[in-house]
């Protein structure tokens, strides 16, 4: 396995010259856009990586399963599903709606940055500390590590963060987000900051496709009717509004974030993590893309 990574990845690594680093966040700009590495678990605990796979960088949006797992644990599917949809938007992560209609949970997922500052709301605690620090906790759990929080990323999340600000206020105003904007913003922006490596993602990937069980350990972390919702999210929902293509490209389940991170889930098989800061214009790692696309067809991994 190392062998085809290796090969796999120096033959997709120039793809990357085809996209950009995020800029919108400044300490995002800082990343190397030539940067790629891989890591997978198996079903059974085996691990093989290649490339730039111990290099930390920012969780960003692929906390947000964790953000629904988190919610689901916390109030059962059935008030999740009350309070953010499960449809696809069509519309960039970020969109605002510019519908005459009332904005509804039908209108958001959990995979865009609206539905994911709902589920910050519906965390448990007595503060949005405690609550940020009980995700935290279960991310730590899923990822099979003790990891933290890149204060720098942090603060520059909350201090240009006037679109997200933008998407709670509507959210408020629509009655559909609880409690004080500003602290919920700030959950938020602390989830999105996490640091993580690409094991770490392919940890996490890897119980989500173990049904909710660790990998070796096969302790149970959560229900596997949970794996189920939030897999069945992903496969729709994950790749932002380039969900459908990587579908027919990959056929996995995956979440993307603009730290250049991807982490794939192949159901009852593996747990993949990728870094690739260099994104396509929907916000996703275009060498990251390409390397997926070339191991699930050199393995056989779509679900299709």
């Amino acid at each position: 396995m190392e062998e085809l990574l290796e090969r796999l990845l120096e033959e997709c690594r120039p793809a990357a010259g085809q996209g950009k680093v995020a800029d919108y966040i400044p300490e995002l700009s800082k990343g190397d856009p030539e940067a790629l590495g891989i890591y997978v678990i198996g079903s059974e605990g085996k691990r093989s990586w290649a490339g730039d796979c111990r290099q930390v960088f920012t969780i960003q949006s692929v906390v947000k399963p964790i953000l629904l797992l988190q919610a689901l644990m916390d109030n059962g599917a059935e008030f999740v599903m009350s309070r953010v949809g499960v449809e696809a938007t069509g519309k960039p992560f970020d969109a605002i709606n510019f519908s005459d209609q009332s904005l509804d949970s039908g209108n958001i997922n959990p995979m865009v940055n609206m539905g994911a500052i709902v589920m910050c709301s519906l965390i448990h605690g007595r503060s949005y500390d405690e609550r940020f620090q009980r995700l935290l906790e279960l991310t730590r759990r899923l990822a099979g590590g003790e990891i933290g929080v890149d204060q720098a990323v942090y603060r520059s999340e909350k201090s240009h963060g006037s679109k997200n600000r933008a998407l709670a206020y509507l959210l408020k105003s629509n009655g559909l987000l609880d409690g004080d904007v500003e602290e919920v913003l700030d959950c938020y922006f602390r989830a999105c900051s996490i640091q993580v490596d690409c094991r770490a993602l392919a940890h996490i990937g890897a119980v989500l496709s173990n049904r909710g069980r660790l990998p070796v350990s096969n302790e149970r972390i959560f229900p596997a009717a949970m794996s189920r919702y939030v897999n069945a999210i992903l496969m729709t929902c994950g790749m932002y509004d380039g969900s459908g293509e990587f579908a027919l490209r990959v056929g996995v389940p995956a979440k993307s974030g603009v730290g250049g991170g991807i982490m794939a889930v192949v159901p009852t098989r593996m747990g993949i993590g990728i870094f690739g800061p260099a994104l396509d214009r929907k916000g996703n790692s275009v060498a990251g893309i390409r390397l997926l696309e070339r191991l699930s067809a050199e393995l056989h991994l779509s679900i299709f």
